[in-house]
């Protein structure tokens, strides 16, 4: 992808949810394409594992451990990034929870730890990249991970999909509100994967909702973490300069069905 559309070469990404699944796989993704990369999430410890295998294969790259629900930790990462870069091109907000509960049964910690995670906190690390990118006059690339979640229903997951409605609908007004700043936002909406995120462990191994996944899924399976490098790579960099404010279903064609 060097010297391509796709080369990201020169530029500064942070990915927050980076130490596991989907996140670590679009963060080695885009350091492929050449960006230096700040890798946040929850644990140091696994964003430090991420950081050390990116420097190994020959990418510049930080970690920083942080609570995504905290506007002044957005803030301090899209700070740290940019004090140890010199810049900053690309935060790709990919933190999330999926707490199952019924919708007549789901109760306030669901509720509100999902809205916290899922929406307000990829609202706070949107906004804090957006004000830093706006004040550098270079534009940039905001992508947030949402989900099929908020296209169709699933049964059991109230809260998820209240919180990846809300994320997409936030796209679309950013989008709207930051383009004239040259800044460019958009969803990734990931189907089932072969990897879980916190709070779905239990659906993940269920064998009748996996028989019917796959029944329901065009391509018949769970999609693999690196099938989201393009996507995230393709929205990062110049190939996209004319795409902002979509939501890019990647689910095998769930959705289609």
């Amino acid at each position: 992808m060097r010297g391509s559309h796709f080369d990201l070469s020169g530029k500064v990404a942070v990915v927050t949810g980076g130490g596991r699944g989907l996140g670590r796989a679009m963060a080695g993704g885009l350091a492929a394409a050449g960006a230096k990369m700040v890798v946040a999430a929850r644990s140091a410890a696994e964003v430090s594992s991420v950081a050390e295998e990116l420097r190994a294969n020959g990418a510049e790259a930080e970690s920083l451990a942080f609570d995504a629900t905290k506007r002044a930790d957005n803030e301090a990462l899209v700070s740290f990034a940019a004090e140890r870069f010199g810049r900053l091109d690309i935060v790709l907000a990919n933190h999330g929870v999926g707490y199952g509960q019924l919708a007549e049964e789901t109760d306030d910690e669901v509720w509100s730890t999902t809205l916290a995670v899922n929406l307000t906190g990829a609202f706070y690390c949107c906004q804090a990249a957006a004000k830093h990118m706006i004040a550098g006059g270079r534009g940039g690339s905001i992508i947030v991970t949402s989900s099929t979640g908020s296209l169709v229903a699933f049964r059991g997951l109230l809260a998820y999909g209240a919180s990846k409605g809300g994320v997409d609908q936030m796209v679309r007004q950013m989008a709207m509100e930051w383009g004239p700043h040259g800044i460019r936002v958009n969803a990734i909406n990931p189907g089932y994967t072969s990897h879980h995120m916190r709070g779905g462990a239990g659906r993940h191994s269920d064998p009748v909702q996996e028989a019917e996944l796959k029944r329901r899924t065009p391509l018949g399976r769970r999609g693999d973490p690196e099938e989201f490098i393009g996507p995230a790579v393709f929205l990062a960099s110049d190939a996209a300069s004319f795409v902002t404010g979509i939501t890019l279903p990647v689910d095998g064609g769930y959705c289609a069905v």
